[in-house]
């Protein structure tokens, strides 16, 4: 029997903690070896003075103990952080008893923003990881040392597994039971809980870039607006340059340090933006989306997707499409 032991910070989604142990508990249930002890033996810990865990959606889930009553030098086999919280105070508690902990536990997990957490306590220095596509700059910038990845589903580095937002996290428990106990099992639960043991679309979060304003308005920030209203032109640098009376040198400095971005790459993720847009929202043919995103044919729309998201455009369209277009 393998201990699984959840933390759950106050104020985050509650069917992530209970999902993985709906998950874990069917793999109890499947269990065919012809023993009577579980698979899993799951506890529940939250942080707060009481044992009850708010959820943001105004549920509550109860907790097994407060995360004090537990001695973070028991041996464990599984550490999982279902998220990092709303309050500061709170991630700190998380991360001085996982200081504690880690050493005595076989492996750690983060769902979601619990890597942040998790790098916090130094156990991601040096490793690969991700989180949610939304926090993955942030998890770089401050963590310098964590190797971060943009797109899997989840991250397994030795004994530290990490995934992504929120649904994530029950890929990577299926994954963790399959590590356990093997694939039959694992495909089972997954069958039994009609869920894919191994998405298709190459184990991507479907992450979009942030097109961000510039700082200010002026020059760059009406080039912005005219970028995106023709996507289809010429957007090389020396043409978008010319246009605000710059150098392309100067032009490249000033647009990165308004926007974020390198102009050539905000004019790539703009194109790829209005190409997905097209492809959930509207009827148009591949190679219409193409043409009004600047892609040109629909043979460079099929590469940029391949790459950029393991799909082509019809199966992004199969899986996004607006409900009103079926």
């Amino acid at each position: 029997m393998k201990t699984f032991l959840i933390i759950v910070p106050d104020g985050g989604m509650l069917f992530e903690a209970a999902g993985v142990a709906d998950i874990l508990m069917q793999a109890n249930r499947l269990h065919t070896d012809g023993t009577s002890q579980p698979r899993y033996q799951i506890t529940l810990a939250t942080t707060q003075p009481h044992q009850v865990i708010h959820g943001q959606s105004g549920l509550n889930l109860l907790a097994d103990y407060r995360l004090p009553q537990l001695d973070p030098r028991e041996p464990r086999d599984t550490i999982m952080i279902t998220g990092r919280g709303v309050d500061e105070e709170e991630g700190t508690a998380v991360v001085d008893w996982l200081r504690l902990a880690a050493p005595h536990a076989r492996r750690v997990v983060s769902i979601c923003g619990g890597a942040m957490l998790l790098a916090q306590a130094g156990l991601l220095d040096g490793r690969r990881a991700t989180s949610h596509w939304r926090l993955l700059d942030t998890l770089q910038a401050r963590f310098p040392h964590v190797q971060v990845e943009h797109g899997p589903l989840y991250i397994q580095d030795g004994p530290v597994w990490t995934s992504g937002g929120v649904s994530s996290g029950f890929d990577l428990t299926l994954a963790l039971v399959e590590d356990d106990y093997g694939f039959t099992l694992a495909r089972d639960v997954a069958q039994d809980l009609v869920m894919y043991l191994h998405r298709p679309g190459g184990q991507l979060q479907f992450s979009r870039f942030h097109l961000q304003p510039a700082n200010s308005s002026g020059p760059i920030s009406e080039l912005q607006t005219w970028i995106l209203a023709n996507l289809a032109g010429d957007l090389s640098v020396e043409k978008l340059a010319a246009r605000v009376a710059m150098s392309p040198r100067n032009f490249t400095r000033v647009f990165t340090r308004e926007t974020g971005a390198p102009p050539a790459r905000y004019v790539a993720e703009a194109r790829l933006a209005e190409a997905r847009n097209r492809l959930e929202q509207t009827r148009d043919t591949l190679e219409r989306v193409a043409e009004a995103s600047g892609f040109g044919n629909s043979i460079n729309l099929r590469r940029i997707f391949e790459r950029q998201l393991h799909l082509t455009p019809g199966e992004y369209r199969q899986r996004f499409h607006s409900r009103n277009l079926a």
